[in-house]
């Protein structure tokens, strides 16, 4: 405001001295007006200077207040922290007095009190996890207080804890049925009556299941035992009570039958050959259809030569001895030596129809345990090379490439065995069929000798 004035006087005493300098007869009255406004002004901003001046000091005191009341709150909290320290430790040093009085009132009864605390812990774990409580669940609440409790147990609490250990033990002797919720595999909960076998085994009409003592739950086994097994499941169930029946019990509470859910299937086993058991799966298959096609042709055709050899003058092309009299009829005016070699001739071209496919099937039987060695090379190599990359700290990694190896070693064996006894059993009935053909072809050649005799 001071800048503005002396801005404004400044310019109008320029203005004064331009109009004198312009006009000298200008009037002095504007002149005096602009000064009496400039006096006016001057008081003004003073008297609001002032008032200025009294609101500050007016906020100052409250400020100097409030700060006085402040340093007293501090003041105040800080004795009444010490005096809550002491009090603090004051407390201290008589509830050690107190704990000390309480133990030397205890007496003995402190030290049973120290015992039933012990075992009630200690029998939480067991009894939460035991497949009774599948049946009778809850029985762990009241060992669980008398393991927390800071206060002398009542005889009602030791009588509880009497009964956990009497349930548990005399429970652990009974075959009992009840019906429980049992989770599924799918995801369902349907309710079933499940058989509970002493404090072993718990089954349904589906087989085995265990208890799930985190979920407090009744849960299947993800892949049941064998079917032997589980016979005696359902022989459990369909026996009275008054008679007996052998059962598997697993001892471990389903630890067993939970191994046994890891271990590998016939089928299962057979995948881990991979593409070389899949291979001599097939040449087993081949071979086996090839030895059941050619059993069967040649057991009609021997059904067909010992029709033939009842009628021997009436000759059918529908078998290989009709066909060989066929020759002899067409040649009964040639001597001994032409005759013997037409018929040899037509033995010969029979030769190959009857043994058709037998070759194949030894081949095959040869072919497979090769391959089975093959695939226990590939394995081999495999297993190096994962021993090469991943070392040999998890033998997970190698088994897959061992199982590779040693299953391809038995299936081909597997496959060369059947295959083998098939070629045996095919030959010896090409054989049979053979040799009656040799044998009804050197009687006609004899008897047509004893003719030429004659």
């Amino acid at each position: 405001m001071k800048k503005l004035f002396k801005g404004f006087a400044v310019a109008a005493a320029l203005t004064v001295s331009a109009g004198g300098a312009l006009n000298a007869h200008a009037s002095t009255e504007s002149l005096d007006k602009i000064l009496e406004q400039v006096k006016q002004n001057r008081i003004s901003e003073g008297k609001i200077n002032k008032a200025r001046e009294q609101e500050f000091l007016s906020d100052r005191a409250d400020k100097q207040a409030l700060l006085n009341k402040a340093k007293r709150d501090l003041a105040a909290e800080k004795a009444r922290g010490e005096r809550l320290n002491k009090e603090f430790k004051q407390n201290e040093v008589t509830l050690a007095e107190k704990e000390t009085e309480l133990l030397n009132a205890q007496g003995t009864l402190g030290e049973m009190f120290g015992v039933v605390r012990r075992n009630a812990a200690e029998a939480i774990g067991a009894i939460e996890a035991s497949i009774i409580s599948a049946e009778k669940p809850g029985r762990s609440e009241v060992l669980r207080s008398l393991a927390a409790a800071k206060e002398l147990p009542t005889t009602r609490e030791l009588e509880e804890l009497w009964i956990a250990f009497q349930t548990e033990m005399t429970e652990s002797a009974k075959i009992s049925t009840f019906e429980s919720e049992v989770a599924e595999l799918s995801g369902d909960i349907n309710v079933k009556q499940v058989t509970r076998v002493g404090n072993f085994n718990l089954v349904t009409k589906d087989g085995y299941v265990v208890y799930d003592a985190e979920n407090k739950q009744i849960v299947p086994l993800g892949k049941q035992p064998s079917s032997d097994v589980l016979a005696t499941v359902a022989d459990l169930l369909s026996t009275s009570a008054d008679q007996y029946t052998p059962f598997v019990v697993d001892p471990t509470r389903g630890a067993i039958l939970r191994l046994n859910t890891q271990r590998a299937t016939v089928e299962e086993r057979w995948h881990q050959g991979d593409t070389v058991g899949y291979i001599i799966t097939a040449l087993l298959a081949l071979g086996a259809l090839i030895a059941v096609v050619r059993f069967l042709d040649l057991m009609l055709v021997g059904a067909k030569i010992k029709a033939q050899i009842k009628n021997a003058n009436n000759p059918s092309d529908s078998n290989p001895l009709g066909r060989i009299l066929k020759v002899y009829h067409d040649n009964k005016n040639q001597d001994v030596e032409n005759l013997e070699l037409k018929l040899d001739e037509a033995i010969l071209r029979e030769t190959p129809r009857i043994e058709a496919g037998i070759n194949i099937i030894k081949i095959l039987a040869a072919i497979a345990p090769l391959l089975g060695l093959l695939g226990t090379v590939v394995g081999m190599i495999l297993t190096f090379e994962s021993i090469t990359l991943f070392g040999t700290g998890d033998p997970k990694i190698m088994a897959g490439n061992i199982s590779l190896a040693l299953v391809t070693t038995a299936l081909g064996l597997i496959a060369a065995l059947p295959l083998i006894l098939l070629h045996a059993i095919v030959a010896g009935r090409s054989k049979s069929i053979l040799h009656i053909l040799d044998e009804q072809s050197a009687g006609i050649v004899a008897a047509h000798a004893e003719k030429e005799r004659a």
